[in-house]
């Protein structure tokens, strides 16, 4: 058998020495769509529940979490078989959810009813449930795993939440309509997007005040085109992308000295972003064009475009 005989041989899950899979939540096409991340080709696509939109994997890489946002659920995927092997309680209309850093608890922003619900993953079961801001949606987990942000749309806060005792120890003021928070790698920093504000307020995760907020400036757009929302900081904490939704581009910025350095045209309302384990590209999710946009991050150029669900929402990518 010759070698690309073989390889189409082999399941579509991640395999040691071979490609990684990417994960595509399609929002209005309630399914996942899976691809090959070395031949940037579809490989499967997998049937889920309504409207599937945040999208994680644990950090075995052996199940894919998607909320199915329209049947109050979150879905649990096999990546070895591609079936729906469970669910867990998540609370009416999970959005965005951040699996803790060591894969046993799940946070879930529950938009309809203004919580944050707290699931273990191996009982199943809810450990809690915190009520926050209005419209609760991003959600980031520090690196050490001790404390949570979530944002609220229309409360317009970050709300940071100890995750040993499940309260809010902070609120922060930031920019209309915020939608997803990330840490920076070595926890200093909170970013958060608002897009409505068509900033990112970057929060001192120390004093928990806003030391910096980044705006935009795309020549030909009217500013209320640019609506950030989803957020990657590179490993080494330099570098950071962010997706600008109908600008259609994905905006990369110097981490350290917070200026815009370039502007990647993509496909059409770039809305989340998932790093490859190596760090050497990374994939935007382009809903109204039905694709995702694998980047070169040495280059920060297009390097592909993938067709796949209708309207993709997430992505997630398996591990090593």
């Amino acid at each position: 058998m010759c070698l690309l005989a073989a390889a189409a041989a082999l399941p579509f899950l991640a395999q040691p020495g071979w490609a990684n899979m990417v994960y595509v939540s399609n929002e209005k096409g309630n399914s996942i769509t899976v691809v090959d991340s070395t031949s940037m080709e579809v490989v499967k696509t997998i049937e889920v529940g309504q409207r599937p939109r945040g999208i994680t994997i644990s950090p075995d890489g052996k199940i894919v979490y998607v909320c199915a946002s329209d049947d109050d659920t979150v879905q649990m995927i096999d990546t070895s078989t591609g079936k729906i092997v469970g669910t867990l309680p998540s609370g009416p209309d999970p959005e965005l959810f951040i699996l803790s850093p060591d894969g046993k608890t799940l946070y879930v922003a529950n938009e309809n009813d203004n919580l944050v619900t707290v699931i273990n993953v191996e009982t199943r079961a809810v450990v809690a449930e915190i009520p926050v801001g209005v419209e609760p949606e991003g959600m980031g987990v520090s690196p050490d795993g001790k404390t949570i942000v979530n944002t609220s749309e229309t409360t317009n806060m970050a709300h940071f939440i100890d995750t040993s005792t499940h309260e809010i120890t902070d609120n922060v003021l930031v920019d209309s309509r915020p939608r997803y928070a990330q840490f920076k790698p070595d926890g200093s920093e909170v970013w958060v997007s608002a897009e409505i504000g068509g900033t990112v307020s970057v929060i001192d995760n120390k004093t928990r005040a806003v030391k910096h907020k980044i705006t935009f400036d795309i020549q030909g757009l009217r500013s209320e085109q640019i609506q950030p929302v989803g957020i990657r900081i590179s490993a080494d904490g330099k570098k950071a992308y962010v997706a600008l939704g109908p600008a259609n581009r994905v905006a990369v910025i110097n981490a350290e000295t917070y200026e815009v350095e370039k502007y990647v045209l993509v496909g059409q309302r770039v809305w989340q972003l998932a790093f490859m384990p190596d760090g050497k590209t990374i994939i935007s999710t382009n809903g109204l064009s039905n694709d995702i946009t694998f980047i070169d991050t040495a280059t920060d150029e297009p390097i592909k475009s993938v067709t796949v669900g209708q309207l993709p929402w997430g992505v997630a990518v398996a591990p090593n």
